[in-house]
């Protein structure tokens, strides 16, 4: 495996300025559509930073596509904040966002300021995103008034699916719509600066767009009538196995690359046609016939235990520095 720092090539793109939330406001003043896409590591957030995403989101959906539990509430602080520093070294200029993991922000907005600061201080995030509405805006409130950003999260509530008995849509009636709507305008009252719009009515994802006075809105299965839009990595990339929600669209198919490489490789090792002479390090020939002639005077029993340790080291040593 390469040690070698990653290689950064001088680009003719022009150098994109960092993403700030007055940067979102901006851009829904403008009508310019807000990309937010989730990051779960050093390689996604790097295509996050060169590829021209806005709002680069450390997901509690991390629990499922990376770490193989079966509900996001599996997830714990620690496991996110091991995500989120990850992440925060590879994406620079897209905004930066962290999910508060289930239970870090419902005992007391005192508990929630606390993980939240960790978010931001250990982690490097730049703003959170808590779900629900109404009953979370004093804890907004209190967090954007200590200086710490928020991202609300209306509609179908991942954190929630038991008490919804499942993924399923939201607000397909007036009394359900009604409530979504409330609990948007809660949250950009309390001070949430942008709001996540799950898996409603795309109607009703443009009206809630249009009521907001001056919070971004960014749609999850929510239509194209929201100020900006997100997806799930591995869903857009078309790597996750499990339920595709309507709402998904497969940008590519890198599973199949996956699948055709790591088939590749097994084939290859199994034939021997990897590694091959261009993949291989040489010796001069005048060297390895020194060398031929020098082990055949070692005696096998000659190497003791302290040797055979010396020249694992020496051996270990000589591949870093190559």
């Amino acid at each position: 495996m390469s040690v070698r720092p990653e290689e950064r090539h001088n680009s003719d793109a022009p150098v994109r300025k960092k993403v700030t939330i007055q940067h979102l406001h901006a851009m829904r003043a403008a009508g310019k559509p807000i990309t937010m896409l989730t990051a779960y590591d050093f390689p996604t957030a790097r295509a996050c930073e060169a590829h021209g995403v806005d709002i680069t989101f450390v997901g509690d959906s991390l629990a499922q596509v990376c770490l193989g539990y079966d509900s996001t509430t599996r997830l714990t602080l620690d496991e996110m904040l091991h995500h989120v520093r990850a992440v925060s070294r590879g994406s620079r200029t897209p905004l930066l966002v962290a999910d508060m993991p289930f239970g870090t922000y419902h005992i007391s907005p005192e508990d929630a300021i606390r993980n939240a600061v960790r978010l931001v201080s250990e982690g490097g995030a730049e703003a959170v995103k808590l779900e629900g509405g109404i009953e979370i805006a004093e804890t907004v409130r209190r967090l954007t008034r200590v200086g710490i950003p928020v991202i609300a999260h209306v509609g179908l509530l991942p954190q929630r699916h038991v008490m919804l008995s499942g993924y399923r849509a939201q607000a397909r009636d007036a009394a359900g719509a009604l409530d979504v709507l409330r609990s948007a305008l809660a949250a950009e009252e309390a001070g949430a600066f942008a709001v996540v719009l799950e898996a409603i009515p795309h109607a009703l994802g443009t009206y809630i767009t249009k009521r907001l006075n001056r919070a971004v809105s960014i749609g999850i299965g929510a239509g194209a009538g929201t100020d900006g839009q997100v997806l799930v990595w591995d869903d857009m990339v078309g790597t996750w196995q499990g339920h595709q929600a309507k709402f998904v669209r497969r940008f590519a198919d890198v599973k199949s690359e996956v699948e055709k490489g790591v088939k590749g490789y097994v084939e290859a090792v199994r034939e021997r046609t990897f590694p091959g002479p261009s993949e291989s390090y040489g010796m001069p020939k005048t060297e390895w016939e020194q060398f031929v002639q020098l082990a055949g005077e070692v005696p096998t029993a000659e190497v003791t235990e302290s040797d055979a340790t010396t020249s694992e080291v020496t051996k270990a040593d000589g591949e870093d520095r190559q």
